[in-house]
């Protein structure tokens, strides 16, 4: 589109360069909005739209980035057959009431001749980041472009990645970022896998065998909660079970610390509960929020929206 002003009531507009989300986002603010931004990579589902109605229930007006990075895939991941269902991924942003859709080619975020990356050290090389060499450049370099391109008020993400989200907290509160960042709390299939667009390509034996990473935080949980005291056991527990489900090839089961990633050797009062394993050719991550009994009591979402934001904030 070549000129953009600040849509009416039921109107949605596509922007595919950086100039034209600059001019939308100043034209809401001059009209006294404030900006929310959702940034994904598509093949959206009921978690995205739980990111864009929240950050709709929250701000004025919203937009939403569908960018498949190729900074953070590996050479042997799924970049090349990550889906890009376009029109269909815009008409669920419509419906979710987003305001503008970024939709950028990947010649637009990395020109000719791009060389220049952000790193987070420390916590991109632990967990995933230690399965995924390269993978959190390629996620701190990109959202921080989406992030100084759209200089929204807030920023969405969702729990699940919830090494990601811990990540673009210490980025943006040490590069001095204006946003918040706001985490939201995992959307869940009625079985209880994690939603993720990476689901699609489970087939039925291995999205059954997927179960086990949640019922696996579910055992850690029950155990925090019946007062275990001894870490090692809970993590014993949590990786007995998926390594005895058929077709799971666990990566880590591990409990750490909800604000560094740091692993625990103790029980804490707050603790967070992380899981990755292979199905198949498929990754699948999942995470549960632990709380000893007697602790204060939270809600898991306004625990990671506020308590989370505050740290964040130093």
């Amino acid at each position: 589109m070549t000129h953009v002003t600040l849509p009416q009531l039921g109107t949605f507009q596509v922007a595919e360069s950086v100039t034209d989300v600059r001019l939308f986002v100043a034209s809401a603010k001059r009209h006294g909005l404030s900006v929310a931004f959702v940034p994904t990579m598509g093949a959206l589902h009921a978690g995205h739209v739980s990111l864009i109605e929240r950050a709709q229930s929250e701000c004025g007006c919203v937009i939403v980035s569908i960018f498949v990075n190729p900074q953070q895939f590996g050479p042997n991941e799924d970049f090349s057959r990550y889906p890009r269902p376009r029109e269909l991924d815009i008409e669920i942003c419509r419906r979710a009431g987003a305001q503008l859709v970024f939709y950028p080619a990947v010649e637009t975020m990395y020109p000719a001749g791009f060389q220049t990356f952000v790193e987070v050290a420390g916590i991109s090389d632990i967990l995933e980041g230690r399965t995924r060499p390269g993978h959190f450049r390629g996620v701190a370099t990109i959202v921080t472009k989406l992030l100084l391109t759209v200089q929204a008020e807030r920023a969405y993400f969702g729990q699940k990645d919830y090494q990601q989200q811990t990540l673009i907290r210490i980025m943006a509160r040490e590069l001095g970022f204006p946003t918040e960042i706001i985490t939201c709390e995992t959307m869940r299939d009625s079985d209880g896998l994690a939603m993720s667009s990476r689901n699609a390509y489970l087939n039925p034996t291995e999205r059954k065998a997927g179960l086990c990473l949640f019922q696996a935080l579910r055992i850690a949980k029950q155990r925090v909660l019946q007062r275990e005291q001894s870490i090692g056991e809970i993590r014993t527990a949590m990786r007995q079970y998926v390594e005895a489900t058929p077709g799971a090839e666990l990566d880590y089961a591990v409990i750490v610390n909800p604000n560094t990633l740091v692993e625990l050797i103790h029980v804490e009062p707050q603790m967070v509960a992380l899981i990755a394993a292979r199905f198949g050719s498929t990754r699948l991550i999942d995470n549960i929020v632990l709380e000893t009994p007697g602790s204060w009591s939270w809600n898991e979402n306004k625990h990671l929206s506020v308590s989370l934001r505050s740290w964040s904030a130093g």
